[in-house]
């Protein structure tokens, strides 16, 4: 009876950290276009990643431990761990995709501002946050499932840098580039 009751209070909780990260979602697409008429896109995989990585707790409480489902219930810390990781790991892929690093046709490609002949510098760097957008509409779908993928599955990101960092030494190990 207690597990029971202790996975309905994390379920309450997993729902309103949700809500209110959708709500801060929306706040920063009003504020920012409000004032500038663009959306960072930086805020947006942070957002999905998190969302995703609140739908992967409540996918996974069931399968908790007691001990854990308690942690989980006395602690607004542990609740937001995996989501907060999810939000980074959006974003390193987010920036995985504008290098370039992993490219195909299930993953978005990006419209970048022009890289300046001086170099980049912060006024390219600010460019960079705001001007850059998916190319089309399903590059945009393409760039929200990944960053709610990133935060759901705590091990892809990290996976995908582990290949990729494996694939960089067995090249210079052989000697390619």
């Amino acid at each position: 009876m207690a597990r029971i009751a202790n996975l309905h209070k994390l379920t309450r909780r997993l729902i309103l950290m949700t809500a209110i990260a959708m709500v801060v979602m929306a706040g920063l697409f009003a504020i920012t276009f409000f004032f500038s008429g663009r959306f960072m896109l930086t805020w947006a995989a942070f957002i999905f990643g998190i969302i995703g990585g609140f739908v992967s707790i409540q996918q996974r409480i069931k399968n908790v431990s007691d001990e854990e489902l308690e942690l989980l219930c006395t602690s607004w810390f542990q609740i937001l761990l995996v989501p907060i990781f999810g939000g980074i790991f959006a974003l390193v892929l987010y920036t995985i995709f504008i290098g370039e690093i992993i490219t195909g046709a299930m993953f978005p490609e990006f419209q970048l501002p022009l890289t300046p002949e001086s170099g980049v510098d912060a006024a390219f760097f600010r460019q960079l946050l705001t001007e850059t957008y998916p190319k089309s509409g399903e590059d945009l779908g393409k760039f929200i499932f990944w960053s709610f993928a990133a935060g759901f599955s705590e091990r892809l990101v990290p996976q995908i840098i582990t290949k990729t960092t494996s694939s960089v030494a067995e090249l210079e190990k052989t000697g390619r580039k």
